[in-house]
Order: structure tokens, then C-alpha cells, then sequence
């Protein structure tokens, strides 16, 4: 008996494996109040979730909204920033591998590791519902850097706040003749995605958005290029840590237009510090500003 008992807790362990390797395990389910939260921002025509990439806690909640919104039968379709426009899965079945899944998205694994966003385009084929490539061809980026009707794309309070946003995320170590080009190039994903959802659109369901916290601005992002009378919602993830954004957010409001982030900010515990200006230091060989 103690042989068999040893070998049943075996099998368990090496199908629970198994599972997990094909992105079949649900994720934990949302408590009730958390439900209610979410619930709040339905009905929506689009729900957005910003994100921080490299918090593991971001990655489980999208799981957990693709699940639930899936099981209501309200998901229309699962669009991410982290594959191009032009990649989906429409023409899969729901039983496709990831393999499958990974290849109809031209995953590009260095830029976007799929454990953190494959169990949730998992979650989504599971349930029937397509998972669409949302961001800007990586093609047309020096297209979109030269494109100076994009510079039209927000009114100059807004535009300012923009640019500031991309020396900031770039740590301040861009050359100012380059604010500009990579300006145009957060916009022009911005009208990207908003194309994708347009397109993925279906009266009374909702079009779930996967994508950074920049790009669900309100007043700067993707809810700026979607029709004005859709219900677009905007669910932000916050790391416990990450005051500087709301202090961000007021200084904006205090310095030009009334800018609104979001709808709804939805805290997660801290993750680990970590010096990403050092990374793109690194990466750029640009010594330090004084």
C-alpha cells in the first residue's frame, strides 16, 4: 500500500506538471471583493490594464480578468501590446498548443518572456476567444519616427507631458534632437492599439487590452484614439512602491491640462528594487548626466 500510495502521489505530481506546462491550470480566482472591483467598470466596450512588465503580480491578475471575463461570456477578444498588429489566433482551435499559439503571434521571447504573458493568451484560446497582436510593426517604427503628422496627435499641453515622459523613461540619457522621433513612435502605438480594438469590437462584450501603465493614460494613451462613444475603461496595476507615479499624475494636473489617468488603480505587493537607468546605461554605454 505505502508503494502505491507513493506511486498515485507520483502520477498526481506528474500530471499536475504536465498541466501546468500546457498552461492548463486555472489561476486562483478572484475573491468576491475583488470581482465587485472589477465588476465595477462593466458593462465597457474596452477595458484596458496597465501593467508593470516586471511585476509577476500584474501578470496573474490579467490571467485572473481573462478568466473571469471569459466565464461571463463577456470577452470579445485579448489584445496585447507585446505582439504586432497583423499576428492572432483566430484560426485556431481551442485546444491549440503553445507552440501553436506562440507561432500564429510571432512571439519574440527576448522582448517578452512568455511565461509571464502565455498563460494568459492560454486562458484566452481555452475559452474561444481570439488573441490579437496590437502594437505598431517593429517595420514601420522608422516610418513613424519621421511621420510629423503625429505630431498632431496631442494637443501641446498633452504633447509636453509626453515628451517629458520619454526623457524620464529614458532615464534623461536620449539626445533631445531624439524626444521628438520617440515621441512620435509612443503615439503612433497608441493609434495602433486603439485600431486593434476598434477592430475586434463586438456590441456588448469587451475588448480586454494587455499593455504598459503608459499607454492606458487617459489623456496621453490608447482611451484618447478609441471612438468617443465607447465605454472605455482603464484598470491600472500599481506596485505597492510606485508613489512617483501618482505624484507624476499631480504634477501634470497642476501643470497643464486636465489630465486623467484611469479609471481604477488596483494595488499589488512591491516587487524587488531594481536600477533600470543602470541596465540602460549599460546597454547604451552613455556615462552618467551630472
Amino acid at each position: 500500500m505505502p508503494i502505491l500510495r507513493a506511486l498515485s502521489a507520483t502520477m498526481i505530481l506528474t500530471a499536475a506538471l504536465l498541466l501546468a506546462a500546457c498552461g492548463a491550470l486555472p489561476a486562483p480566482a478572484l475573491t468576491p471583493p475583488e470581482e465587485a472591483r472589477l465588476a465595477s467598470l462593466l458593462p465597457a466596450d474596452a477595458l484596458l490594464i496597465g501593467e508593470q512588465h516586471d511585476a509577476p503580480e500584474h501578470h496573474l491578475l490579467e490571467r485572473q480578468v481573462v478568466a473571469w471575463l471569459a466565464a461571463r461570456g463577456q470577452l470579445a477578444a485579448l489584445a496585447l501590446e507585446m505582439a504586432e498588429q497583423g499576428h492572432g489566433t483566430a484560426g485556431l482551435p481551442p485546444d491549440a498548443s503553445q507552440a501553436q499559439v506562440r507561432a500564429a503571434l510571432a512571439w519574440n521571447d527576448d522582448a517578452w518572456p512568455w511565461r509571464d504573458y502565455g498563460p494568459s493568451a492560454m486562458a484566452a484560446v481555452r475559452a474561444g476567444v481570439p488573441v490579437l497582436g496590437a502594437n505598431l510593426p517593429a517595420a514601420r517604427l522608422r516610418e513613424a519616427m519621421r511621420d510629423t503628422a503625429l505630431d498632431t496627435g496631442l494637443p501641446p499641453p498633452a504633447m509636453a507631458v509626453q515628451q517629458q515622459r520619454i526623457r524620464e523613461g529614458h532615464c534623461e540619457l536620449l539626445p533631445e534632437r531624439q524626444i521628438q522621433p520617440m515621441t512620435r513612435v509612443q503615439i503612433a502605438r497608441d493609434m495602433a492599439m486603439a485600431r486593434t480594438l476598434e477592430q475586434a469590437h463586438q456590441r456588448g462584450r469587451t475588448v480586454l487590452l494587455i499593455t504598459g501603465n503608459g499607454h492606458v493614460h487617459r489623456s496621453l494613451g490608447v482611451p484618447r484614439y478609441l471612438p468617443p462613444d465607447w465605454k472605455t475603461k482603464v484598470l491600472s496595476a500599481q506596485a505597492q512602491q510606485a508613489r512617483a507615479a501618482t505624484e507624476n499624475e499631480a504634477d501634470e494636473a497642476a501643470a497643464g491640462p486636465a489630465l486623467h489617468a484611469g479609471d481604477l488603480a488596483w494595488p499589488t505587493p512591491p516587487v524587488p528594487p531594481r536600477d533600470h537607468c543602470a541596465e540602460l546605461r549599460e546597454q547604451m554605454k552613455t556615462p552618467r548626466r551630472p
